[in-house]
């Protein structure tokens, strides 16, 4: 039994060791031949499907539509936003041969779509009557990284993107805020995670953008992961790209636009927050196994017919779960469903039929529950895990978020505990640069709340605007 996990490093030694020792026992990826692309076995696929069906559904009820624009992009149409450009330029492939012809125009693999939809909507965007335009995108895109960790970051990732056209610039702040909040909500109701949310400093927001919000998540090892973002465009790229409609006085106006996404690394979010010496811990809500099966001692009479009724009795109920009737030995299962991080184990052997029950093993706390066949309390306890593995990352993040005064304050935190570390600043970027020249933590957000009206900032003493979160981050 224990020799399934034992290869698996101590996240408190080692926490990168441990994040790729989990990634790769817990069969979630593989690596290609191609560096820092990786493979998504069924595993970590089944939970990006999982990812993609919540988020989906609600993008939908929220009015958006699903399109695809092209994989390749020509050099000229990605250099009419000159801040957009600057912003991806040393992540961008290009391709230069088509077969064994050299190409008259270089083609960039999209490290992103803004200047396809905004392409596509100057073409068909010409009256306040084709107002609002609400697409998503679900795709991958290509980042020639430096370095790169599963999930977190990859050449080649997964993630949706949605982009929007609006007739006033109101509507489009709006649409980013909703989109923020439906992230947050995600983030938090379905995936356990607790987050902040806040908005970027112009040095961190995203290029060509006139502002960025961000949620914020908080990993076990004390780094900040950016989760989730959307940006309010205004109506720069609308003029780069002369995206024009009448409105109802028959007066030409640029549109204004949006821009928000998750990707892939929600995985590593998950895997971060939850995970722990002996592997994955999965939120039931997004585990693709949410409770396996296992008999004990199978071959005897009975026990067999009774762990198939049960599972189809479950799968009724439309709870996702797995019977496992392989030769493996029970120790050897246990192991195994626990690295993967299945929320709960059921047990049933010859005693459990003699007394009509089974034994639940709960993956959060190991706790072992024995209750009746007839009556199990099967949802009860997958909301239970649910709502324990979020209040857990957040007692972590609430104990591992400080407050600091001074420059010096702050970095003498981060070198003794990592964390979030909220602070007044005066809003100039030379003083954000400045921190994070000195101690390594760049600019989380701009928190929502108001700063101390007598607040100093940290780095230069002037007069405070805003709150803002620090933190080295992945």
């Amino acid at each position: 039994m224990n020799k399934y996990v034992e290869s698996i490093t101590d996240m408190d030694k080692d926490f990168a060791q441990w994040y790729t020792d989990v990634v790769k026992k817990s069969e979630m990826i593989d690596y290609s031949s191609v560096r820092g692309c990786m493979i998504l076995r069924p595993y970590g696929y089944a939970i990006w499907e999982l990812i993609q069906k919540h988020l989906d559904k609600k993008f939908k009820e929220t009015g958006h539509e699903n399109v695809y624009m092209p994989l390749l992009i020509p050099q000229s149409l990605l250099q009419k936003e000159k801040d957009h450009v600057e912003g991806f330029a040393p992540e961008v492939a290009w391709v230069t041969y088509g077969g064994d012809e050299k190409l008259t125009e270089k083609l960039c693999i999209r490290p992103t779509s803004e200047t396809l939809f905004c392409e596509h909507y100057a073409n068909i965007i010409q009256s306040h009557r084709d107002l609002p335009k609400l697409y998503n995108q679900w795709c991958s895109v290509v980042r020639w990284e430096k370095t790169t960790r599963p999930f977190l970051r990859s050449l080649e990732f997964l993630w949706q993107e949605g982009h929007t056209a609006h007739a006033t610039f109101e509507e489009a702040e709006a649409e980013t805020l909703k989109m923020l909040d439906v992230y947050a909500d995600f983030c938090e109701k379905i995936l356990a995670i607790p987050v902040i949310k806040g908005k970027k400093t112009e040095n961190e927001k995203f290029a060509g953008a006139l502002s960025t919000y961000t949620i914020e998540s908080l990993m076990h090892d004390g780094r900040a992961l950016q989760s989730g973002t959307s940006h309010n465009f205004g109506d720069g790229f609308a003029k780069a790209f002369d995206i024009k409609y009448t409105d109802s006085q028959n007066q030409l106006k640029y549109v204004y636009q949006t821009s928000w996404g998750i990707s892939t690394r929600l995985i590593g979010a998950i895997i971060m927050v939850h995970g722990d010496n002996n592997g994955l811990v999965l939120p039931p809500n997004i585990a693709p196994i949410q409770i396996v099966i296992i008999p004990i001692a199978m071959k005897k009479s009975g026990v067999k017919e009774k762990a198939i009724e049960l599972e189809q009795k479950l799968s009724k109920s439309k709870i996702r779960v797995k019977l496992d009737l392989s030769d493996k030995t029970p120790g050897w299962k246990f192991s195994e469903y626990e690295m993967k991080g299945v929320p709960l184990r059921i047990e049933i052997g010859p005693r459990d039929l003699e007394n009509n029950c089974v034994t639940m093993v709960r993956r959060d706390t190991n706790e072992k529950i024995t209750e009746q066949l007839d009556n199990l309390n099967i949802e009860e306890t997958l909301e239970a895990i649910q709502k324990n593995l979020f209040d857990k990352a957040l007692a972590h993040r609430n104990k591992n978020t400080f407050e600091a005064k001074t420059l010096d304050e702050l970095e003498k935190i981060l070198s003794t505990t990592p964390g979030f570390i909220k602070t007044n600043w005066c809003g100039n970027t030379e003083c954000e640069l400045k921190v994070k020249e000195k101690t390594g933590a760049s600019a989380r957000c701009i928190a929502f709340e108001k700063a101390d009206e007598d607040g100093k900032c940290l780095c230069c003493g002037e007069k405070s605007k805003h709150k803002i979160y620090w933190a080295k981050a992945y």
